[in-house]
């Protein structure tokens, strides 16, 4: 077994720590919803079709005889939640199988072993390259679980350059973590997001990539000033386990690019240039998206030399992967079932648009900024955060007068943001790989998580002030 398997297995066997269950806090909060239905007086809007979407009539609220949800209307919701987000339930498995047959060609494993050894001597060039690679894989893949692996690979060669487990770290999580908070093609995230607030697929594009600009350069700045004071002083530096003098015998035996490789990161490439292609002049939705996905999936796998057997099995890998969270969807669409049940959606919207509208719109939008990150807490998974604030934030961003394109954008920044710094996620396991404490991170990190939400707080004004859209 090699070094990159030990500290795989070492991490595998320590004990996790304990942490909430999203599946538990969201059946809470469905418990919850379910006894306000006894409280909070059920309320309607009329609403009409504009351009395809519904758009509430802000002076027409009413209040009307809600419906008590009982005990057993509470274990009926879940069902009926599964079965109004199974659209984007299935998409997301279905995302995620390809995704899992694409992994299992090894493609990417080689592509950054690779890429790694030959950044391995041209320092100057290690962190901006690597780096680059993380983020575009978390603004078009959601890359976040996946890093685990190469952290694992990353942290000691970066300490064998003469820099140290830290950065070795940063340059797989805050590349990573950039790109999934820009999301310039997320499926999972702004993907999901625009079609519950529906939004042109990937619409806005053009700006996320100004975002996404702007971040991964921050991330550089930030980890590269700090990797060269570590430089000049290696006791500055932060080695984990690992210590001052790591084994990088990994990344030396790992396989080369091989022929097959190269085709099916080709493949994966045209997969993206059709989607975009697909979205913004054919006007594809998750449908659409999913069926590319797929069809490229299988493509990737012929390519990569994997028998259809084992394409299935790879699948669905793949989609187990994610079932965790396409749950989640189903669980934080039961929330909406009750409070659309009830009559309390439209109250809601009502008594939270009359205290939004006494403030700026833009100020609104950062307000919709920190309650993301606050539910983020709860609720860690993207997708399913999504499902759980949209269908709200949507209607009350039209009655507020933030367009819909910044609600969005409110969203991605809220999740993406504190992804990288919220116990809850899964920044403890990767912590846990490099043998970092997460108290150190968090002192270290602090700084940089402060500057990105400076930066959110003027992305969002700015996409305010120019009407961010389509709407």
């Amino acid at each position: 077994m090699n070094s990159l398997q030990d500290s795989q297995q070492q991490a595998a066997n320590k004990k996790k720590p304990k942490h909430f269950n999203v599946y538990v806090m969201i059946f809470a909060f469905i418990i919850v919803a379910a006894i306000l239905t006894y409280i909070i007086p059920g309320g309607a809007y009329d609403r009409v079709d504009q351009d395809g979407r519904s758009v509430i009539l802000p002076e027409t609220f009413h209040y009307i005889d809600g419906e008590n949800v009982g005990l057993l209307g509470i274990f009926n919701s879940i069902h009926t939640g599964m079965v109004n987000g199974a659209n984007i339930i299935f998409f997301v498995l279905i995302v995620g199988g390809a995704f899992g047959i694409f992994t299992a060609t090894g493609a990417l494993d080689a592509f950054i072993y690779t890429l790694s050894r030959k950044m391995a001597n041209k320092e100057k060039l290690l962190i901006p390259v690597l780096m680059l690679f993380f983020a575009a894989a978390g603004a078009l893949m959601g890359m976040s679980d996946e890093t685990i692996v190469y952290v694992a690979i990353l942290a000691p060669m970066a300490i064998a350059l003469g820099f140290d487990a830290l950065t070795g770290f940063a340059i797989v999580v805050l590349g990573a973590g950039v790109g999934f908070t820009a999301a310039v093609m997320n499926p999972f995230t702004v993907g999901i997001a625009q079609g519950i607030s529906e939004l042109p697929t990937f619409s806005g594009i053009g700006f996320r990539i100004i975002l996404f600009v702007i971040l991964y350069l921050a991330a550089v700045f930030y980890v590269m000033r700090y990797a060269s004071k570590v430089k000049k002083n290696p006791e500055l530096g932060e080695y984990g386990k690992f210590g001052r003098k790591a084994d990088t015998s990994a990344l030396n035996k790992t396989q080369k690019m091989t022929s097959r490789h190269k085709l099916v990161l080709s493949a994966f490439l045209i997969n993206y240039i059709i989607l975009i292609i697909g979205v913004l002049k054919y006007g594809w939705y998750i449908t659409e998206i999913a069926g590319l996905f797929l069809l490229f999936g299988v493509v990737m796998g012929i390519l990569g030399g994997i028998s259809f057997s084992g394409i299935a099995d790879n699948f669905i890998l793949g989609a187990k992967d994610l079932l965790g969270g396409a749950l989640i969807i189903g669980f934080a669409q039961a929330i909406l079932v009750i409070f659309n049940t009830s009559g309390m959606m439209d109250t809601l919207l009502y008594h939270a648009s009359n205290a939004l509208g006494m403030i700026p719109a833009a100020l609104s939008a950062v307000g919709m900024l920190f309650l993301q990150m606050g539910i983020n807490f709860f609720v860690p998974s993207g997708s399913g955060q999504a499902a759980l604030t949209m269908p709200l934030m949507a209607p009350l961003s039209d009655m507020i007068g933030v367009t819909r394109q910044t609600a969005v954008l409110a969203y991605q920044f809220g999740d993406g943001i504190s992804n990288t710094i919220l116990p809850t996620g899964n920044i403890i396991a990767l912590l846990a790989i490099a043998g970092i404490g997460y108290g150190k991170w968090v002192k270290w990190f602090l700084p940089f998580f402060l500057i990105q939400i400076g930066i959110a707080i003027i992305a969002l004004i700015i996409a305010q002030l120019i009407q961010y859209g389509p709407f």
